[in-house]
């Protein structure tokens, strides 16, 4: 054989071998163990919700969960149907439902509907917060040793905490368009790549698709994350200002033209959204700032928090965007300072103070004491598209750069050379870290859906119009959503749990329906336990809500009060209650139509 012979056959072999070694260099053995630890961890947090498909349900989430597995199973209702998803009168009949001015996440549910079709809702939200928090976490470590530059183990470190973060766990508790977070470190890096000169037309294109993707995930994370992302962007190259002009002429474009695809993608569902029925301008929602304390305490879904709990400043348990725990934060400053020469740190460093200042809202509270200090959100609170953010929920946006910090802060480290740097810098990691470490969320066997709907009895007493529930859905109690779900998405409810517009002329927001008469008079019954002396315009009222509701039959399942309210409908609609299989109804279609 010739060295030519040789030459010829080597090619080959040599350009398979370089593929193998780029895909190697893509996936290292230590990409798989990040993956798998993370895969692990997510499914400890769950694993008491996937023990129990069939009734858990999440006891933390109040009643996010079951408005969350309805908004999974009505983009199931409208695949299966080939309806349009963006709307349905399934609830609030019969005026409906926004679903893109809800946080429906078409992005999932859409591709998640035959999974909803086959195994139920309540699978595909185990599956949503499970893969939310693994691939959150999975995404920034690829960004931190991939973009960053930062050592595997490193990356690890920083992609557990921005995934399995305490605002991330409690999320997960009720909503997943906070936990399913994996697309805010590609759009990260496609534009890193494109500021460092790669502005090609797959770049581009690519980062046009993805944050079309991420609108249709949720819009409120993709928001607090550009205005952190832009933060940091200013104080970064405030300290490098020769970069600037080059990466202004190197972004100018591309930026720009992945925009214009992101948005002529999603223009019609944003349309939809603020200008199709049952739209709104705004959602009120008054002051929702942090409390300074919980910058510093340990999260309550937490070894730290279970071994010290702190003062309950929360909002609610499922709003604790803070909590990072004071070693987390001095071992971040000691960290920022260390690093203070690298513009990336300055930048993070920054970036955190600001948005963690923006999270505390409108006035300083300490102890939920007023400690009688304006802080800048009031200047910024009623601003056009940050008006309806809860400000609490930007102290998430400092997780990753918290992150970021203990990434450098870790290889510079172990690049010291000298022994007891890297020895100390674990055991203060060890010691910031460990009391963030997630405890399992908490699961309870919801009460079962009552035989009348699960059976199939209610299609006796359903012709084409609305079921009414007593007392309505509502978000105090969701449950009714779950009773149609079990009966297949076949009726239309009265009222419901979502977000609406108001009856007021400015179509400012609300959760839940617009009250009708009869609506009122049964929550206050509900609260009282006290039957009223229903008056002859209470009769009216009821007849005029019925016959607005369309409605063909009226149930109250026995439990709190339930005696006073039967009492007061049948006193209402001058009809006695029928008993038929664990409900009370009323056949209310002859005195309807």
């Amino acid at each position: 054989m010739t060295n030519t012979d040789q030459t010829v056959l080597e090619q080959p072999r040599t350009a398979l071998s370089s593929k193998i070694e780029a895909a190697s260099a893509r996936l290292h053995r230590g990409d798989v163990a990040a993956a798998g630890a993370f895969t692990l961890v997510a499914f400890f947090v769950m694993h008491r919700q996937w023990r129990n498909l069939g009734s858990g349900y999440l006891y933390n989430s109040g009643q996010d969960q079951a408005m969350w597995e309805w908004f999974f199973s009505v983009a199931a209702h409208s695949v299966a149907h080939l309806e349009n998803p963006m709307s349905s009168d399934l609830q609030n009949y019969p005026l409906g439902v926004n679903l893109m001015a809800n946080t429906a996440m078409f992005g999932l549910s859409i591709p998640l509907a035959p999974v909803t079709l086959l195994f139920g809702p309540t699978v595909t939200w185990a599956i949503t917060l499970t893969a939310g928090l693994a691939g959150t976490a999975y995404a920034w470590y690829w960004l931190f040793s991939r973009t960053v530059g930062g050592s595997r183990a490193a990356s690890a470190i920083g992609g557990a905490l921005c995934g399995f973060a305490p605002g991330m766990i409690s999320h997960a508790n009720g909503h997943p368009n906070f936990v399913v977070l994996f697309m805010l470190p590609v759009i990260a890096a496609l534009v890193v790549r494109i500021a460092k000169g790669d502005g090609t037309k797959k770049t581009t294109v690519a980062l046009g698709l993805v944050v079309a993707l991420q609108i249709m995930l949720g819009e409120e994370p993709l928001l607090i994350f550009a205005i952190a992302f832009a933060l940091f962007a200013l104080v970064y190259y405030a300290g490098k200002p020769r970069e600037i002009w080059p990466v202004i002429t190197r972004v100018a474009a591309p930026i720009p033209l992945a925009a214009v695809i992101a948005l002529a993608l999603v223009a019609y569902p944003l349309y939809w959204q603020f200008f199709g029925p049952q739209s709104y301008s705004f959602l009120e929602h008054g002051n929702m700032g942090n409390d300074a304390k919980a910058l510093f305490q340990f999260p309550s879904q937490s070894i730290g928090g279970v071994a010290t709990p702190g003062q309950n400043v929360r909002i609610n348990a499922t709003e604790e965007n803070a909590y990072f725990g004071w070693p987390v934060l001095v071992l971040s400053g000691v960290a920022a300072l260390w690093l203070w020469r690298e513009s990336r740190a300055r930048a993070a460093a920054v970036t955190v103070v600001v948005m963690s200042v923006l999270s505390l809202g409108s006035e300083l509270f300490l102890g939920k004491n007023d400690a009688e200090v304006e802080l800048p959100w009031q200047w910024l609170a009623d601003k056009p598209l940050v008006e309806s953010v809860l400000e609490t929920r930007f102290a998430l946006a400092a997780i990753p750069l918290i992150a970021l910090l203990l990434v450098l802060a870790t290889d510079k480290a172990f690049r010291r050379g000298v022994r007891p740097v890297p020895a100390l810098w674990c055991a203060a990691l060890a010691l910031a870290l460990v009391p963030l470490i997630p405890t399992p969320l908490t699961a309870v066997s919801r009460t079962p859906t009552p035989s009348f709907f699960a059976s199939g009895e209610w299609k006796n007493y359903v012709d084409d119009g609305s079921v009414v529930t007593v007392p309505l859905p509502r978000p105090e109690d969701a449950r009714p959503l779950k009773w149609q779900i079990d009966a297949g998405m076949s009726f239309p409810l009265a009222g419901g749990y979502f977000v609406g517009p108001s009856d007021s002329e400015d179509k400012k927001a609300k959760y839940g329906a617009v009250d009708r008469p009869t609506a009122l008079l049964l929550g206050s019954v509900l609260n009282s336990g006290t039957v009223p002396e229903i008056t002859a315009d209470q009769r009216t009222n009821a007849r005029e809500d019925l016959q607005f509701w369309g409605a063909d039959v009226v149930v109250l399942q026995p439990g709190r009060n339930s005696v006073a309210l039967r009492d007061t409908v049948e006193n209402l609609l001058d009809i006695d209650a029928e008993y038929h299989d664990g409900v009370w109804i009323w056949d209310v279609r002859a005195l309807v139509r």
